[in-house]
């Protein structure tokens, strides 16, 4: 389109007229005195540098994905850092070309947006590493606790700044940010004694034998793996449904850590 205009203003021979119209249009930008010619040249260079500096980053992008020696997200992380100091700095060369000069108050307005921007941006990431340190230091959390924190349940593998590692019984891992294990309530299920409680409901009919149905729930963790009997199991009437009676065997299991469907089954 620039070209375009540029030869159609040629040949119609009132380049010269334009041009000296356009400088003659003055205006003051902060501390700089601009033309409405400096202003045209101006964006023009800035558009020059921008393609400029888009084509090296990407060039330095296509580079970086080919090398073998660096960790994929190593690699990711320097194309945009590259990229972003490319851009920068072409906006900076161009804007000296133009004329404005780049004294401490571009360079403060500048620095005052990215701050404001960079503070909104690691706010998330400074609350999950004040809590991550909180964490180590108060030893509320160890490697090999099982947890339950926000429907997750598992042992604790790792304990980073960010975030922490736990292992569900399905061999799952998930991370969690430490933030959730400041703010949310938090289940341990590992102690000292390695044991936990176990129950399970079973509804009968109104017209069996209550009695002899609480006595075959207490025989049946007899023999049964990792069922503890002291403190002793115990059968007890929960509630009156609406299709049965409700029954609650109660238990205490061995090595609770490692779970408790297959013993409840």
């Amino acid at each position: 389109m620039i070209v375009w205009v540029a030869m159609v203003l040629t040949v119609m021979g009132i380049q010269d007229d334009v041009v000296h119209w356009m400088a003659s249009v003055r205006f003051n930008f902060a501390n700089a005195h601009m033309t409405l010619l400096s202003l045209a040249s101006g964006v023009l260079w800035v558009c020059i540098t921008l393609i400029v500096a888009m084509w090296a980053g990407a060039r330095l992008d296509d580079r970086l994905m080919r090398a073998r020696s660096l960790d994929a997200n190593l690699k990711v992380v320097l194309a945009r850092v590259g990229r972003t100091l490319m851009i920068l700095a072409a906006i900076l060369v161009s804007l000296s070309i133009v004329g404005i000069d780049i004294t401490v108050t571009v360079l403060g307005v500048f620095g005052g947006a990215l701050g404001v921007g960079l503070g909104f941006g690691l706010q998330k990431i400074a609350s999950n590493y004040v809590p991550g340190f909180i964490i180590l230091l108060d030893r509320s959390l160890r490697l090999g606790y099982m947890i339950s924190v926000s429907g997750n349940q598992g042992t604790v593998t790792q304990i980073r700044t960010r975030y922490t590692v736990v292992r569900g019984l399905d061999d799952i891992e998930t991370l969690i940010p430490n933030e959730k294990l400041i703010t949310d309530v938090v289940q341990n299920h590992s102690s000292y004694l390695t044991r936990g409680n176990a129950k399970i409901a079973v509804q009968v009919s109104y017209r069996c034998d209550v009695e002899r149905a609480m006595q075959l729930l207490v025989d049946a963790t007899q023999g049964t793996e990792r069922v503890l009997q002291d403190p002793a199991p115990a059968a007890l009437l929960a509630s009156f449904g609406a299709d049965g009676i409700k029954l609650e065997l109660s238990f205490w299991i061995e090595d609770a850590a490692k779970g408790t469907g297959g013993v409840r089954s």
